[in-house]
């Protein structure tokens, strides 16, 4: 028995040091449709530390906005009904761990499909993970994008 806990004991110490070192990558975007301008506007979150080692530059820097809109500009695209839609980049903000960029398109009158290529830190995080939520005339969708899968598309 005292051999059994032993082995138990050590098995827990295995696991418990083998998850200390993983890092979670994951990105969260949030779209929500403003009927009234018919603007479609998104919201994104990532962990300041890994977009900085994207774009290698420190986020108390001043370039430091300027390289996100980039970044996200290159690695972000949306199709609306088959249609290319051009986001414009209207700001970012570093929170302590976190870096809050907004973005939009506007001139959606209405969306059936929905389709987005989300790159954003695969290049850079082979284990990333970005998730986005669509809010559309009361229906929500969820997409998930991952290297390999970095186009979704979802109807409504």
């Amino acid at each position: 028995m005292k051999n059994f806990l032993h082995i138990i004991g050590l098995l827990t110490l295995f696991i418990m040091l083998s998850f200390s070192d993983a890092d979670f990558y994951s990105s969260m975007t949030k779209a929500d449709y403003n009927e009234g301008s018919k603007t479609l506007k998104f919201t994104t979150k990532l962990n300041t530390k890994h977009i900085s080692d994207a774009i290698k530059i420190n986020p108390n820097t001043a370039g430091f906005e300027a390289e996100v809109k980039k970044y996200v500009n290159n690695n972000f695209d949306l199709y609306i009904n088959g249609s290319a839609k051009t986001l414009t980049f209207t700001g970012s903000q570093v929170s302590g761990e976190t870096v809050w960029v907004y973005f939009e398109t506007s001139g959606v009158a209405e969306i059936t499909t929905l389709r987005i290529r989300n790159s954003i830190l695969l290049g850079t995080f082979p284990r990333q993970l970005n998730l986005v939520n669509i809010a559309y005339k009361g229906k929500q969708r969820t997409m998930n994008f991952q290297r390999g899968k970095e186009t979704n598309e979802v109807t409504f």
